[in-house]
C-alpha cells in the first residue's frame, strides 16, 4: 500500500507557470487551488488553465471552492478527470456536501473535508464516516474566524484532539493540520508541526516549497528513534511475546506497536525517497 502524504503543497490555480515545479518541490502530495489563491474574477480562467494541464501522468489534489459559492459545480465538475486524484472540500458541513460533489463528477472521488467551522465540527464524526473521506484537513485560520478564537496554541486543542479522536473512530487516516503563514520561520513551522504529531496527525500543510523540508523531516523517524525500536523489537523476538525490559523500559504490546510504527514509517519514508 502507498504511504500517506505527509506534506501537501498548495499552489495557486491560476499560475500554470508554477504547476511542475510545485509537483518538483519534494512534498508527498500537490494541491491546485481554486479557492482561497485565486481571486474572484480569475476563477473562471484558472478553472480552464488546471483542465488543460489536468492528466493522469502528474496527479494531484484539487481544492474546489465550497459548495455554497457560485464556482463550486464548474469545480466539481473538473473532477471528472483522471488527473484528479482527490479533493479538498472547504467548508465542509455535512457529508451532504461530499455527495453533492460526487453527484456532480459522475464518479467516486477520495474526498479531504475540511474543518473549518463549527458547522462542521459539530459534524466531524458523520463526515469522516462518509464512505468517500479518506482523511480531514483542519483549516485552522477559518475555524478561529468563524468562532472569533484568537490564538492557534492551546486556544484549539481541544478542537484538534476531537479531530484526532473521531478519525480514529471513523476507522480513517489521522487528519492533516492547517498552514503555517509564516513562509521564512523554520522554527515555528517545526514546533507547530511536532505538536501536530505529538496530538496524533499525519500530515500538515504547505504555502511554499521552502517549508516542504522541515515538515518532511519532522515527520521523518530520527536515528535515535529508529534504534530505539529495533532494540525493542530484538527484546520482543527474543522473549516470545513475553514482557521483558529492555534499557530499563518494560516492554509490552503497546510498546511493541509504537516500535513497528516507527519502523514502517522508516520504511515508508524510504520508499518516498
Amino acid at each position: 500500500m502507498e504511504p500517506l502524504p505527509h506534506s501537501y503543497l498548495f499552489v495557486p490555480g491560476n499560475r500554470p507557470d508554477r504547476f511542475a515545479k510545485a509537483c518538483a518541490a519534494g512534498a508527498d502530495a500537490v494541491i491546485v487551488d481554486l479557492e482561497d489563491a485565486v481571486p474572484p474574477a480569475e476563477k473562471p480562467a484558472a478553472r480552464q488553465a488546471v483542465a488543460d494541464w489536468l492528466d493522469p501522468s502528474h496527479p494531484v489534489l484539487l481544492r474546489v471552492n465550497s459548495v455554497v459559492t457560485e464556482w463550486f459545480a464548474g469545480d466539481a465538475a473538473l473532477c471528472r478527470k483522471e488527473g484528479v486524484a482527490a479533493v479538498l472540500l472547504p467548508k465542509t458541513e455535512e457529508p451532504g456536501h461530499v455527495r453533492r460533489l460526487e453527484g456532480i463528477a459522475g464518479r467516486r472521488v477520495p474526498v479531504l473535508p475540511m474543518i473549518e467551522t463549527a458547522g462542521g465540527f459539530s459534524k466531524a464524526l458523520e463526515i469522516a464516516r462518509d464512505s468517500s473521506t479518506v482523511r480531514l484537513v483542519f483549516g485552522a485560520l477559518d475555524f478561529q474566524l468563524d468562532l472569533g478564537i484568537q490564538g492557534d496554541t492551546d486556544e484549539l486543542l481541544y478542537f484538534r484532539s476531537h479531530l484526532v479522536l473521531v478519525s480514529r473512530l471513523a476507522g480513517i487516516a489521522a487528519p492533516v493540520d492547517g498552514i503555517n503563514t509564516e513562509i521564512d520561520d523554520a522554527e515555528k513551522l517545526r514546533a507547530t508541526t511536532v505538536r501536530a504529531i505529538r496530538l496524533g496527525f499525519g500530515g500538515k500543510l504547505c504555502i511554499h516549497p521552502k517549508q516542504i523540508p522541515h515538515v518532511n523531516a519532522c515527520f521523518r523517524p530520527t536515528a535515535a528513534a529508529i534504534a530505539w525500536a529495533k532494540r525493542v523489537m530484538e527484546a520482543a523476538t527474543a522473549s516470545r511475546g513475553a514482557a521483558v525490559a529492555a534499557g530499563g523500559e518494560l516492554v509490552d504490546r503497546p510498546i511493541i506497536v509504537r516500535a513497528e510504527r516507527i519502523l514502517q514509517e522508516a520504511d515508508d519514508t524510504a520508499e518516498r525517497g
